[in-house]
Parts: C-alpha cells; sequence; structure tokens
C-alpha cells in the first residue's frame, strides 16, 4: 500500500507540474490576447471583458497576409527538400556501401554540435555572394542541411529487414528504385515526423529570416511580431493576439498528423 501511495504521490505531482509549467501559460496567453490592454497582466484566465480588439487591430497594422505567405513558403520548402535530402543521405549511410562510410556519418553528425550562431557570419557571405539577401531562398538554404533528420531516417532504414533490399536487387531494381518504391512509403510515420519537426522550426524561425529580410514585402509572420515591440511603449495585447494567429498553423497541422508524428518517434531504434 506504502508502494502504491508512493506512486500516486508522484503522478499527481507530476500531472500538477504539468499543468503549472506546460497548461497552464498556454491557456494564460491565449485569454490574455482576448483582454484590453490595461488587463493583459491581471493573471486571470477567464478575463472580464472579452474582447477582439487586438485581433482587428493586429490586422490593421501589420500586413498579416504576406507575412503568412512568406513563412509558409519558407517553411514547406524547407521541409520539402529537406526530407528529399535527408532521406536519400541516410539511404545511402543505411544501405550503401562505399569507402568512408562510417567517417563520412561520423563527420555529419558531429556538426550538430556546432551551435547555429557561430556560423550565422560566414552563412550570411555566402548567401550574399549568390546574390539571395533580402530573398526568401536566402532563407530557404542555409536551414536545408541538418544532421538529425540524417540520422534518424539511417535509423530508421536501419530497422527494416535487410531481406527487403536484397530481394529487390535479385529482382533487378536499381538502387533508386528500391529507395523510392520499397523505402519511401515504409518510411511515411518518420517522413511525417521530421515534417512536422522541419515545418514548426522554421515556420516558428525568428533569427535568420531577420538577417536576411531587409524589407517588408520580405518579413516573415515571426518578423512582423517583433515590429509590435516599440522602443517606448510595447503592446502586450497585440503581440499575443499576433502569437495567436502565428500559431494557429502549427497546431493544426499537428492535431491532424499527431498519430504518424508519434508512430514515427516511438520506431526510431538506435543501431550501430
Amino acid at each position: 500500500m506504502a508502494k502504491k501511495a508512493r506512486i500516486l504521490i508522484l503522478k499527481t505531482l507530476a500531472a500538477c507540474t504539468f499543468l503549472v509549467f506546460a497548461l497552464f501559460p498556454i491557456i494564460l496567453f491565449i485569454s490574455s490576447s482576448l483582454k484590453k490592454e490595461t488587463e493583459v497582466f491581471d493573471y486571470r484566465i477567464i478575463p472580464q471583458h472579452i474582447t477582439f480588439d487586438a485581433f482587428k487591430e493586429v490586422f490593421k497594422t501589420l500586413d498579416v497576409l504576406t507575412g503568412i505567405r512568406n513563412s509558409l513558403f519558407v517553411a514547406v520548402m524547407v521541409t520539402v527538400l529537406a526530407l528529399l535530402i535527408h532521406s536519400m543521405a541516410a539511404f545511402a549511410f543505411a544501405r550503401l556501401r562505399f569507402p568512408g562510410k562510417r567517417a563520412l556519418f561520423m563527420w555529419v553528425l558531429s556538426t550538430m554540435m556546432i551551435p547555429f550562431p557561430v556560423i550565422i557570419i560566414p552563412l550570411f557571405f555566402i548567401i550574399k555572394g549568390m546574390g539571395l539577401v533580402n530573398s526568401l531562398w536566402g532563407m530557404i538554404l542555409p536551414m536545408v542541411p541538418h544532421a538529425y533528420g540524417v540520422f534518424l531516417f539511417r535509423q530508421y532504414f536501419i530497422e527494416m529487414p535487410d531481406a527487403l533490399y536484397d530481394s529487390a536487387r535479385i529482382d533487378g531494381c536499381t538502387v533508386f528504385q528500391i529507395f523510392r518504391k520499397i523505402y519511401v512509403p515504409l518510411a511515411k510515420p518518420m517522413f511525417i515526423t521530421l515534417g512536422v519537426s522541419f515545418f514548426v522550426t522554421n515556420w516558428n524561425s525568428y533569427l535568420w529570416p531577420t538577417i536576411v529580410a531587409q524589407d517588408q514585402s520580405k518579413y516573415t509572420i515571426q518578423i512582423q511580431i517583433a515590429t509590435l515591440m516599440g522602443s517606448l511603449r510595447i503592446s502586450w495585447n497585440l503581440i499575443l493576439a499576433a502569437s495567436v494567429v502565428a500559431v494557429i498553423p502549427t497546431v493544426i497541422i499537428f492535431i491532424f498528423l499527431q498519430r504518424y508524428y508519434l508512430e514515427g518517434i516511438k520506431m526510431t531504434g538506435i543501431k550501430d
């Protein structure tokens, strides 16, 4: 009985911790966007006066549709290109044999230890040399390569039986046909898992787009939200309302794809 009581107490503490540090801030974030500016720091979950004035002001002040369109284009293109390149590289590391494969894979993994701010200046020089400053493609291309996606795809492909690859080769399939017709369909959960991750990460990206975008027509929704922070006065209700608008697409995507997202995470094993 004592053991069951301790387990119950631990579960209760874990649930309370989740509510306080995860769920409550989200609820407060949404409810505060429906408050008047003078009531934003009144930490009541249910506003005294529910109003949509902040949302109306956001759509008047910002070119929200342009920001959403730019963010959507950047996030979608990075996701598509990253899934294509990462999956093909991972397939090569998982199934093909070539000299230096292990050393090359370890070198790819080692790039995850380099913080992004460290390479911002070299990346900017490269983008500037390519003439992509103040363009959406300048925001997209540097975000495509990432060892994280290659690693997870490789682990997923290694989990698949060797007999699939061997029998397809015996039947006369080329390496690319095996990848496209067998491995890609079977890896659907992993494509969705990484796709959601890449999309959300690049939808919420702020630092790199701020460096690349130099006029308002190229601003993403995150940059537009930042412009609401004036040097003398900050309208927190407008910022919260704009943030609610910005978070809606990612929430919708996760709701519809959460089953595949969780399945992809569960099926990613760690093998040498």
